[in-house]
This record gives structure tokens, sequence and C-alpha cells, in this order.
């Protein structure tokens, strides 16, 4: 962090206390003969300068000054001047340094480097320590290994920097990068004495493969960067795309690169090269299933390319999706992925022939359980009558023989596979019958029975009953969370049915734990195509919730779904009319539902619904305020203490967040306005977030200081993520997502998020973007975007969206000449005769005559006539406004 100045002071230093003879040429100087301490100075110093070269070669962003102050000018301006003399000179002995560098790699012998005990005994008596400090143990150690480590890396770094203009040079930088990873692997990185950035030495040597021609083919082809590269330089195409298909199973390109490659085809494409339609199509598949794979949002071009499907596109995105999945090694979770996206494909299709072709695929079949492809099938024929799709019946899940010979091992064995309740019985049997010492309940650590319920079970005498219904429970709760409900309700009824003859408290259990079974059942089912619940469930729903039978353990989380089920299903009248009052005063859940269900019932009128919704309002402020308190520290001064998770609240924050990250779309947009609301209040209006219904909510706190922000904004941020993965399309939570990016400074991912909620209710800009989507509000907030991404003819574009165009800001925004834009190729989106002939004027005084006549040619458009019909104007603005957003979302998406 100093300054080139006081480095160089210090360096000289250093090397005037360790006996360098002043005057002398580096170069001239013969290491090998030097005192260890002499030879690390001079070494320390050619490394710190050919570094400073090499760092003085990267751009720099300029600081925009504040208010003058004359003094502090021009101190800074003699610095700058004096920076600059030091790095000529350095510059100058450039050559000289390489050549020390290059020595010391020879050497290969330890050197010392002066420490503080070292110099503090030459300053005190330097003629009696002389000989200490020149011996060979003065000083801290540093090993031969660790010094070629440090001067391959910085001797690299100047030979990558001198290649731009000779291209033989990388070979050399290539070689000494090369060996710097060497030793780092073979010392490790965590030496004491060296610190390199391996991020960016892995950078140094990727750019060095690629830039360099080795004749060695195995070595130039070890990365699929150097053969993307290769590939996209000689037009090969073909091999391109089977690199993208073998890196989804690998996933080892970045989704930025993959989306780079992809924008670079499409740019060819455009410019006439109709071949590059089907690579692009094939890359844009890879990139697709990969982004599935790791559990992204489907990219808007995918959804462009497949509006009009053939055969070929089916069959090419089949091989990549079977080819990008190893279902021997694959886990669960990229399964369900690529299951749910199969399944969404098939929802997706207008024509059977194509359902046909994924659902009779092998992979369809592997991925979808038989309830599943069944269950979709009969959505498929609720859309169309006619279609008839055949299934493939499901072999039994095991068939595993009894037999009384079989030892106690095989029989645990099959009792951990087996899901069958009387197959487990008849085994438990058996085992009881060879040995009464185990507990055959512990066999299996993937066994899971909730505490609350587990020590009720292991209070059963007989150990028999004991094992087999800790087991039945454990089963059933495991086919449960992977959602496979038709053994889950085997086991839990056979359960139920034992636990009946003995025990009142554990039949409860059970029903409630069916109950729940239930209603994950009808969720899962039903429930996706929107088909209401049978009223006998929501009567057991309520039965549930209103249950008062002493000592029985609950879990917590049938309460939550029990309340989510009920708000998902609009059962507000019964959550605000006819919940007992008891229940509301004692189950937390019941009353964060009945005040929800009050605010989404009356949220059609905002007046009416604003005493409901400040109720809400309260219970949530007080589940996000923090409790403080006083402590007395050892210095006497008291400080104060925040407690993030505070009991002030009717629950705990993440149990309220897991409660909401289950709702449907009604509930989930009223809780998010309500969070979006309570983040605006401390915010200044330059971030406010902007969000449906928002109007309803108080806008003041009394105690501001009690309420955890950055609580309310990870809660904000959250909840808007999981919105967006049940509709990716809602414009409305896209926008929440845009003012989020905008409010962090993340102007690039806010202007993607801005004209993605634009482009899902536009038709992709093909009709008008919604005023109440494009606010002014949001247009200024893409300008100021734009402005600070430097890209300032689009600054001067959006000024014309506004409601009254902002030629202040459009004119000063032209006048930057450091755009970061298309510049003059925009010029065709501008509409407003103003800005084209302000445009023209400020190129004529820059004397810039082509961009004048673009400029000229753009105002010459008969259409933009002032005299012409308003509707004329109107649809000539219209059909701008279409191109420039297009142009931008390419740009962005």
């Amino acid at each position: 962090s100093l300054s080139v100045p006081v480095l160089n002071m210090l360096l000289n230093e250093l090397l005037c206390i360790s006996k360098v003879p002043p005057g002398t040429k580096h170069v001239d100087v013969d290491l090998s003969s030097l005192p260890p301490t002499t030879a690390m100075a001079i070494l320390l110093y050619n490394r710190w300068a050919i570094r400073t070269i090499v760092q003085s070669s990267f751009p720099v962003k300029q600081v925009k000054p504040g208010p003058p102050q004359l003094n502090v000018m021009n101190q800074m301006q003699q610095e700058k001047e004096l920076t600059e003399n030091i790095l000529k000179v350095l510059k100058e002995q450039a050559a000289d340094s390489i050549l020390v560098l290059e020595g010391a790699l020879k050497l290969n012998k330890d050197l010392y480097v002066h420490t503080i005990r070292t110099l503090d005994l030459l300053a005190m008596e330097p003629g009696m320590v002389n000989g200490e400090t020149e011996s060979s143990t003065a000083g801290l150690k540093i090993s031969a290994e660790e010094i070629q480590c440090q001067v391959c890396y910085d001797l690299g770094a100047i030979y990558f920097q001198q290649g731009s203009t000779n291209a033989a040079v990388h070979e050399k930088a290539k070689e000494k990068f090369f060996k710097t990873k060497e030793l780092i692997a073979k010392n490790g990185s965590s030496s004491l004495h060296f610190t390199i950035d391996e991020e960016r030495l892995a950078g140094y040597c990727q750019a060095c493969e690629v830039l360099t021609s080795s004749s060695d083919d195995a070595s130039q082809q070890a990365t699929p960067y150097s053969q993307i590269h290769s590939c996209m330089k000689s037009g090969n195409y073909q091999d391109l795309v089977k690199i993208f298909l073998e890196d989804n199973l690998t996933l080892s390109l970045p989704e930025q690169f993959r989306q780079s490659v992809l924008r670079e085809l499409f740019q060819k494409a455009q410019q006439g090269n109709d071949a590059l339609d089907e690579v692009c199509l094939k890359v844009c598949v890879c990139n697709t299933v990969c982004d599935v794979l790791q559990g992204r949002t489907i990219d808007i071009q995918f959804c462009q390319l497949f509006l009009k499907p053939s055969k070929e596109k089916i069959d090419f995105l089949l091989e990549v999706c079977a080819g990008s999945i190893n279902l021997e090694n694959a886990s669960e979770a990229l399964k369900r992925k690529m299951a749910a996206f199969l399944k969404n494909l098939c929802l997706s299709m207008e024509d059977l022939q194509f359902v046909f072709m994924i659902s009779s695929h092998e992979l369809f079949i592997k991925l979808l359980k038989h309830d599943e492809r069944k269950l979709l099938i009969d959505q498929m024929r609720k859309r169309s009558p006619r279609i008839n799709l055949c299934t493939k019946p499901v072999t039994s899940f095991y068939d595993i023989p009894a037999s009384a010979s079989v030892n106690i091992g095989q029989l645990e064995h099959q009792l951990i596979l087996s899901v069958d309740p009387w197959r487990i019985r008849q085994i438990l049997i058996e085992l009881h019958g060879m040995t009464s010492e185990r507990q055959f309940w512990t066999i299996s650590n993937k066994w899971e029975v909730p505490n609350v319920y587990g020590n009720v079970i292991l209070g059963i005498k007989d150990s028999l009953t004991r094992d087999l219904v800790y087991i039945l429970m454990a089963k059933g709760l495991h086919c449960c969370a992977i959602k496979d409900f038709v053994h889950a309700k085997q086991l839990f009824a056979a359960c139920l049915e034992l636990v009946t003859e003995f025990s009142p408290k554990l039949r409860q259990v059970m029903l409630n734990e069916m109950l729940l079974l239930d209603i994950y059942t009808h969720e899962a089912g039903p429930g996706v195509s929107g088909e209401r619940p049978p009223s006998d469930l929501i009567s057991r729903v309520r039965g549930y919730l209103e249950m008062r039978v002493p000592d029985i353990p609950l879990r917590q989380v049938i309460a939550e779904e029990c309340v989510a089920f009920l708000l998902n299903w609009c059962e507000n009248e019964y959550l605000t009319m006819q919940v007992p009052l008891p229940l509301v005063q004692t189950n937390p859940y019941v009353k964060l539902g009945q005040l929800l269900a009050a605010t989404c019932k009356e949220l059609p009128g905002p007046k009416e619904s604003r005493r409901t919704a400040k109720d809400l309002w309260e219970v949530v402020v007080q589940i996000c305020s923090v409790s403080n308190q006083h402590k007395r520290g050892n210095d006497g001064r008291v400080s104060l203490i925040k407690h993030r998770e505070s009991t002030l609240g009717i629950m705990y924050r993440y149990v309220f967040l897991k409660l909401f990250l289950k709702m449907e779309p009604l509930v989930l947009t009223t809780i998010l306005s309500l969070f979006v609301k309570l983040h605006n209040v401390r915010e200044d209006i330059v971030n406010d977030i902007a969000a449906e219904h928002i109007s309803i909510w108080p806008s003041s706190i009394p105690n501001l200081q009690s309420v955890d922000f950055e609580a309310v904004a990870i809660t904000v941020k959250e909840l808007v993520s999981y919105a967006l993965t049940i509709n990716a399309n809602n414009h409305f939570w896209l926008i929440i997502q845009a003012d989020i990016y905008f409010a962090t400074n993340q102007y690039s991912a806010a202007l993607h998020y801005y004209l993605q909620a634009g482009a899902v209710c536009s038709d992709f800009f093909n009709k008008m973007v919604p005023p109440d989507v494009y606010t002014d509000q949001v247009i200024k907030r893409m300008i100021k975007c734009c402005s600070l991404l430097n890209c300032h003819t689009q600054v001067a574009i959006l000024c014309q969206f506004l409601r009254e165009v902002d030629y202040k800001t459009a004119f000063k925004a032209l006048q930057e000449q450091n755009s970061h834009d298309a510049m003059d190729s925009y010029y065709e989106y501008i509409w407003d005769v103003t800005i084209l002939e302000y445009l023209t004027y400020l190129h004529h005084k820059r004397g810039e005559t082509d961009k004048r006549q673009i400029a000229i040619k753009a105002i010459g458009q008969t259409e933009l006539n002032a005299s012409n019909p308003e509707e004329v104007l109107q649809l000539a603005a219209q059909r701008r406004k279409k191109k420039f957003l297009q142009a931008m979302a390419k740009l962005y998406f």
C-alpha cells in the first residue's frame, strides 16, 4: 500500500545497509560471491522494479477529484511527477533487472533477509556485528526453492507484458509460469515466505497456452479453453459442440464463458453465415441443460429457439440430456432437476408427436417414477382427450425371498433395503428368534425419527414391537422426504394399525403424520394442476389445528404445513371468521395465518385492508426486531450488544421465512410487498424498491433502532429468489430483483432484470411494455445504470422513454466522449428530433463528419417529419423503442 517513491527510498536504504557498493550496476555483480543478506537485498530491489513496471502497465480507473484544495493538489502533482521519473529509470534498467533475476535462478542456494534484530545490531555497533550479519546464519532464512518460485513468477509477468510486441517472448513467460506452478505444488501453497495469487497465476498459464503455438498437440489441447479457441479460429464447429457436451458432465467451464461463446456465434450467424444457425441451436441446448443441472433459470434464447420445435431439435435435446447426466453416480437432487426439466418440456409442447418422443425416451422413463409419469399423462389427457401415451410398468421395489437359513448379517441387509411393511415384520421376527440381545432399530444410521417421537417409541417395553414401530416410522419419513408417497402411506398405515392396539398417544402421532403425508401427496399431485383438495382433507387440517389432546408429541412442521395449506387453498373464511379464539392466542402459526388471510381477502380495496394490514405489519416488525442489552466491558465502558435472533416476536425469523418458502403467489406477493416496505422505511428514496400493494402498509416505525434491517434485506432477497423459482416470468418480481441489484450498485445485473421484466410482458418487446411496468422511476434507474456503466448513448435514448423527455440529462450524456456503447450505431433508435439536431450540432462542432452524416440521415427519415399525423409519429417512436429494447436485451441477457 506504500507509494512508489516511498518504496524506492526504503529499498535503496536496504541496499546501502546491506553493503551493496554504491554506483555499481547490479548486473555486473556476481551474486554467488556476495554475503547472503547482500544478495537478497539486490534480489528484492530488482524484483520490486520488475513488479512496478508490470503494475504500471495495468489500466487504472481515474478517481473523480473532490473539491479543489491547493496544497493537496500540489502534493499529489509532486508525487505523480516523482513516480513518473522513477518509472522512467526502472524501465530503462528493465533489461538489467531481468538479467539479475535470471542469474538468481542459477544460484540454487539459500539466502537470508535482514530482520529487525539484525538491523538493530547494525545500528548499534556496526563494527562488532559485521561478521554476524554477513555470515550464513544471520537474519531470516529463505530457501532456494522459495526464492526461485518468487523470481520465476516475476520474470513470467514481465515476459508476458513484453510478449504483446514480441510473440516469441510468450514462450519464455509460459516456461516461467509453469515452473512457478511446479514449485508451488512441490512446496505447498501455504509457504511462510511467499504468497502468490494462484488464480492470477492460473490465468497467466491459460493465456500462455492459448497465445503460444506449441508443437506438442497434446499440451496445446490440454484445456477446454484452448480447444474452444482453436475450434472457433478454424471453424471446426462439430468439435466445438462436442466439447460443450462433454463439459456438461464435468461442469468446468464458467457460465459467463459459455454465454460469451454463444454470443459470438450468434453474431457471426447474424452477419450472414446461415450454416451457423444449427451450431447456435446446439450450443444453446448444451448451455441450457448445464443451467438446468446447476439450478439456474432457463435462458430466453432457448425459449425463442424452441418456439417452433422439430424432430431434429428434440432428438438433439434428448441426446444432450442423456449425455449430461451419469445416472449411476448422479445425486438425487441432480436427477430431480433433470426430471422436472423434461416434465415441464412435455407440458409446454403443443404437438403430441414431440411429447411422445420425450415421454418414451429411456432417460425420461428412468428419471420419472411410474406415479409421476401416470400423473403427467393424466394432465396431458385433460388438455387433449385424444392423447394416448404408453407407460411402462415399474417393477416391484424389492423382491427379496424369505429364508430361515440366512444368517443375521444377510437379514439385516434385507431389513435395511426393504420398504414392504409385512416383509419388515417377518425379518424382525426371524432376527429376534435368532438373538434377543440386539437392538435392531440401531443397525442403520440413516434411520432417523424426530426426538419428540423417539422418546415415546423407545419407551415401549417389548423389544420386537419397539424395533418394528421405530423402523416403520423412520422408513415412512424417509420415503416421504424423497416423495415416494405410495410406500410412505403403506408404512404409516402398518404402523398405525400396530400402535392402535396399545398406545393412544402413538396412534394420534401416526394420524398427524398421515395428515402431513396426505397434504404433501395432494400438493405434489392434483394440487399442481390447480385441483382443490377434498373437503375431508380440509376438515382434517382444521381438526389438527383445533386438537386439544394433552401430552401428544407434536412436530412444528405439521402446524406450519397446515396453515400454509389453508392459505394456499384460500380458506380465508375459516382463518378469519371460524377459527377458535384460544387457538389464535396459543398457536403463532394460526395467528399469522389469520392476519395474512384477512389482508389477502381484503386486498382489492386498499382502504378497507389498512386495519388488518397494520396488525400484520406490527407482528412482522416484532419478528424482525432485535433485543438490545447493555454490557459493561473490562475497561468499564458500557457497550451495546445486539442479539440477531430476538424472542420478542411470535416466532423466530428463520421459522417465519421457512413458512413462506412454500406459499402460493398471492400470499407470497403480499408478504413480499410488506418486507419491501419495511426495507424502504429506512432507505432513502434513491434506493427504494417497488412492489405491488405497497401502499397498504404503514409508512413509519416508532423505534427504527430496534429493527434488524440487515435481516430484512436478506429476507427480501430470499423471498424474491424463491418467488422467481415459482414463476420466472412475473414482471413485478423481476422488477423487485432489479431494484435490489440497483440498491446494491450491481448495475449490469439490474439492467438484465429490468429488461427481462419488460420482455416477459411484451412478447420480447413485440408489443408495448405496459406503463405500470416501465414507470418513470424504472426508466430513470435504467438511465442511471447505463450512465454508471459509461453507456452514454443508451442514456440519451432512454431519456426519450420518460413521460416528459429529459433533455438536460440526454444532452449532458451525449457530450461525454468516452462512451462504452456502440454510439453512432444507436442513432437509428432516436425519434426525438431535438436530440438528433443537438447531435448534428455536436459532431459539427467537434469536426466529426462521418458521425454528423449518420445523425443527419436519422433526422431525414420521413416518418419523423413534425407535420406527420400524431399516429404516424407514435408508430415511429414505438418501432424504435421495440428495436432498441431488443438490442439492449441481446446485450444484457
